[in-house]
């Protein structure tokens, strides 16, 4: 057993936060690369090719991250309005169909042409929104001539988990963001698919938002050794982390709701003593070493990744376990 007395480091703040491997560094440096606005750099071409038949879509685009995705998604008009989720993840079919606005409906008011999805659900501690859940949304969406976006921030995380290839989760998604730099861990990037028409109006989109790069397959050959390696160990972070969950359950001042733990996100809800709250918390614990993030005032945030050994989850649990 690892114990407090041997300090060691144990970054859980993100999936994020992971190191290029060995053999990342290598592929970056030895890339085959060119002018990728142009459309010439090989490797980002090779990366956006195998994307997309992971996904089932027509084409792919790389971009700098995530939220550039989602945000060249949503252009063009869309004023988003949110609607809560359950604790599962989802959004109640109805509250999204109460949601949308007609253009038959008041002047005041945005027309609705898009709805969006997160899958894995992070706010919901990385929870799967199943296949059906997705087609009854694209159902939804298709009745009102809506488009359907899908987060797919997590989306291998969400594939492992549920046991079913990515394309048959996002199948009902007109447009798909799948971040590379969390689950998987690669060190920059995700990549948006879709129809070969919205990927050409994503292009300008990117360099209008000052997200056209040039030798990208710098970072693009980082990206594919990341889906060739890092997605088959995507298993085990979920393992490490339900094993995570329930010792930390197991400490009288602690409480997690094991059941939700179904990827890689644990909620860790501490004692509600003002005096102690998750910031006190977190900063206990970065004393022996262990990095983690307050998510509310007694609600601690875990991310496991590759990275993560079993050694570093006995270091967690007995600093856990010391400082409650």
């Amino acid at each position: 057993m690892v114990t407090p007395t041997t300090i060691r480091t144990v970054d859980l703040r993100s999936d994020t936060v992971t190191k290029p491997t060995e053999s990342m560094r290598s592929a970056m440096a030895n890339a085959e690369v060119d002018d990728d606005v142009l459309g010439n750099d090989p490797t980002a071409l090779r990366l956006e090719k195998e994307v997309a038949e992971i996904a089932g879509k027509e084409a792919a685009m790389f971009i700098p991250s995530g939220t550039m995705g989602n945000l060249i998604s949503v252009l063009g008009g869309v004023h988003p309005r949110t609607v809560k989720n359950e604790e599962d993840g989802t959004m109640e079919i109805g509250a999204i169909e109460a949601a949308v606005r007609s253009p038959k409906g008041d002047l005041h008011h945005p027309v609705t042409k898009l709805i969006c999805l997160e899958n894995t659900q992070a706010n919901c501690g990385g929870r799967c929104l199943p296949v059906e859940y997705i087609e009854k949304v694209g159902e939804l969406a298709k009745k009102h001539g809506l488009k359907l976006h899908i987060d797919g921030a997590r989306i291998f995380n969400a594939s492992v988990a549920l046991g079913v290839p990515v394309k048959t989760i996002v199948q009902a998604a007109d447009s798909v963001s799948i971040c590379l730099s969390k689950g998987i861990g690669a060190p920059v990037g995700s990549v948006i698919v879709g129809s070969k028409k919205f990927i050409t109006k994503a292009r300008w989109l990117r360099k209008t938002l000052g997200g056209g790069m040039r030798q990208i397959g710098v970072l693009c050959a980082a990206a594919l050794v990341a889906l060739h390696e890092n997605v088959a160990k995507l298993e085990d972070d979920h393992k490490k982390a339900r094993i995570l969950a329930e010792g930390l359950n197991r400490i009288e001042r602690l409480r997690v709701n094991v059941a939700a733990v179904e990827t890689n996100i644990i909620y860790v809800d501490i004692p509600e003593d003002p005096k102690f709250g998750a910031e006190e918390a977190c900063k206990s614990l970065e004393d022996v070493g262990v990095l983690v993030i307050p998510q509310a005032t007694f609600r601690i945030r875990i991310v496991l990744h590759h990275q993560i050994s079993d050694v570093d989850v006995e270091y967690v649990l007995s600093c856990f376990e010391k400082t409650f």
